[in-house]
């Protein structure tokens, strides 16, 4: 009789391999839920793009709810370049003709030269050496600054540019080689001729020293002249403020006698026409993410993470309920007044020249419509205040993040339970082939052992 025989010890089963495949089917329990966690996760993943879509567009509506917009204005020159203008709130819609005349500019004021090869090493001071300095129109502000004795014409510079002058005019001082020699020269620090340096004077030189005033190449510090329409105006910088009220003028160069620049101070209909758009633009946007995250590829891969969800229903359903209402009281009531219509899409469509001509010729009425401080809200306020209302922590997306949350944590304690479940059922296998290998054992032993009987009886009969 043949024994029962196959590799392995006691039974022969080769019991390790037979409960990792036991393993791995009670593992398709796990599946499912692993599937179910990864749908919870990409639609957080899906809810996130979805809130950044919607702050974006936020954005956009902030920016043409806000009132001050519409207050903005914008300056143009024309007839020339000798002018910019940059305007404030404070500005007035208007044309004001400048005409330049002169243009303001710093003093200045330089040395005799000193030559030979130790101009820059030579100690030009004794003891009690002072340069005095005086500035404006009438010399009234003045400064004496102290120098140490043996100072160098460099040191005499570094000195000058340590001095603290205070709040009143000072200068920068350098040295200027000539091609003969060097000279030390001081410049203004401001333009304008009250800032001047008119004159500056040495003491306490040495003997073979001379550094006079050069006058032949002085210039004597001035202020700009101007007129705005008409009006005479000096101003001791190029940067003019105040001749138009909320007005800067940078003056750049003199006018041709007879032709002046015009500042052109208008409402800044370009930036009002660039909100809108921004407006148009940021909605589309969002659809596009939400046609993105819905998609519907027959089941495949690629198929949004947010198919049939209930919170981008409601989140669509809202905004297109706010932008097809109405703004009532005013010269334009809807969105399309301003050529913004929905498509079939559910995208918005602008006709730019119909919304550039509301903006040019009615820019209040259109003001009124977005930004309203009535009682009646405006258009921007609508569609902001339900985007705050979605955008809340008990809003759609907030409630919806939660919930997908809430299933993961519920999904994961599932998870370990099954995991925990299929330990026990392995373990309860591993003990039954155990047992089994003990009873296998046992009838292997008695197999071997009736075999060797009947070899035996068969041995004896044969004699």
């Amino acid at each position: 009789m043949a024994a029962i025989s196959s590799p392995g010890i006691g039974s022969g089963l080769d019991v390790n391999q037979l409960l990792t495949d036991l393993r791995e089917a009670e593992n398709q329990k796990l599946v499912p839920i692993a599937q179910q966690k990864d749908t919870q996760t990409a639609k957080i993943s899906g809810y996130g793009q979805l809130t950044n879509a919607l702050e974006q567009f936020q954005t956009s509506v902030n920016k043409l709810n806000d009132p001050k917009l519409y207050q903005s204005l914008s300056t143009e020159i024309r007839g020339g370049s000798a002018v910019k203008a940059t305007a404030t709130e404070e500005a007035t819609a208007g044309r004001y003709d400048v005409e330049i005349t002169q243009l303001a500019r710093a003093g200045s004021l330089a040395t005799t030269s000193i030559t030979g090869d130790d101009a820059l090493t030579k100690e030009l001071t004794v003891e009690g050496a002072n340069l005095a300095l005086t500035f404006g129109s009438d010399g009234s502000a003045a400064h004496n600054i102290t120098l140490a004795a043996g100072s160098t014409l460099e040191e005499i510079r570094d000195q000058i540019n340590e001095f603290d002058f205070g709040d009143g005019p000072k200068v920068s001082a350098s040295i200027v080689n000539d091609g003969s020699g060097y000279r030390l020269a001081l410049n203004s620090t401001d333009t304008g001729k009250e800032a001047s340096i008119n004159e500056m004077s040495f003491s306490g030189l040495t003997a073979d020293t001379v550094l006079n005033t050069d006058v032949a190449i002085a210039h004597e510090g001035r202020d700009a002249e101007l007129t705005v329409n008409g009006i005479g105006i000096t101003s001791a910088s190029n940067r003019v403020e105040g001749a138009i009220a909320g007005v800067t003028l940078q003056l750049e160069k003199v006018t041709e006698a007879g032709s002046p620049n015009t500042v052109v101070v208008a409402r800044d209909t370009l930036a009002v026409r660039e909100a809108i758009e921004g407006f148009v633009k940021g909605y589309n946007d969002l659809k596009t993410k939400i046609g993105e995250l819905t998609a519907f590829n027959g089941g495949g891969d690629a198929a949004g993470d947010l198919i049939g969800d209930r919170a981008v229903r409601t989140i669509e359903s809202q905004l297109r309920s706010a932008l097809v209402s109405s703004v009532p009281g005013g010269d334009i009531t809807r969105l399309a007044d301003m050529g913004i219509e929905l498509n079939k899409e559910g995208k918005l469509e602008l006709d730019s020249s119909k919304m550039s001509k509301a903006v040019a010729e009615n820019q209040d009425a259109v003001a009124a419509f977005f930004a309203s401080d009535s009682e009646e809200v405006g258009m921007g306020g609508q569609v902001g205040d339900v985007l705050d209302r979605l955008l809340s922590d008990n809003g759609a997306l907030g409630s919806a993040n939660r919930s997908a949350k809430a299933s993961i944590e519920a999904l994961d304690v599932r998870f370990k339970r099954t995991e925990a479940s299929i330990d026990r059922t392995i373990e309860r296998y591993r003990m039954q082939f155990s047992q089994l290998d003990v009873m296998m054992s046992q009838m292997n032993s008695m197999s071997d052992y009736l075999t060797q009987q009947f070899d035996m009886i068969n041995s004896q009969m044969s004699k």
